[in-house]
């Protein structure tokens, strides 16, 4: 992708060293999210609704918005299994969680924390900081498609997914510079992550591990 420094590779930083797909090798400026996308983030572009598997909309849960340049599409959301969707559903808003608060330019969203626990958040959130520090935001269109759900009785998930970074940018949030980089092999990314069902009833993420440039995601 062109994206960010990916999320996951920060995860992976992170719960290799205390560190973060994404996300998705932090300061990795390859295609991948690592550049990735960085959208209209303090841009002053009007945001729209996130794209959202159909997790439980209830009140309590926050809402995610992201700005009208940048879309994250996730595939395979349905799996016939009442409790696999739910997982895959509060999977993807964990994604866009993480991906609001680079919009938001902002560590300390709702949804960040709402959506990630324990080592995903701690990475989750330096991965976001790196974001707001190298005063970038991403634009575009992320893919994350090919999901594997293994459940681990009443409470626990692993997910495996992979990302297609190849329509996603980093954007300058003060100049609005798109950084249009050449798709590569970098520009997919294998996802393993954890999750636990928390007493709301909400998946959160636990773990993220990330693979940029696996052969499994390759077109």
């Amino acid at each position: 992708m062109n994206r960010r420094p990916t999320l996951l590779a920060a995860i992976t930083l992170t719960a290799a060293a205390a560190l973060t797909l994404s996300a998705c090798g932090s300061g990795d400026s390859s295609n991948g999210k690592g550049n990735d996308k960085m959208a209209g983030v303090g841009t002053g572009s009007r945001k729209s609704p996130s794209p959202r598997a159909d997790a439980s909309d209830s009140d309590d849960r926050p809402k995610i918005t992201f700005p009208s340049d940048a879309k994250n599409v996730f595939e395979d959301q349905k799996t016939g299994d009442a409790t696999k969707d739910a997982v895959l559903a509060d999977s993807a808003l964990s994604v866009n969680a993480v991906d609001e608060a680079i919009f938001e330019g902002n560590t300390d969203t709702k949804a960040l924390g709402f959506y990630n626990t324990g080592k995903a958040l701690e990475s989750s959130i330096t991965f976001v900081q790196q974001y707001i520090d190298g005063g970038d935001t991403w634009t575009g269109v992320t893919r994350y498609f090919d999901y594997k759900v293994t459940l681990s009785g009443a409470d626990k998930a692993s997910v495996t997914y992979c990302s297609d970074e190849g329509k996603s940018y980093i954007k300058n949030r003060k100049t609005g510079k798109v950084d249009r980089s050449t798709v590569t092999t970098d520009s997919y990314v294998l996802y393993n992550t954890s999750l636990t069902k928390n007493d709301k009833g909400v998946w959160q993420t636990t773990d993220i591990v990330s693979n940029r440039g696996n052969k499994a995601c390759q077109p």
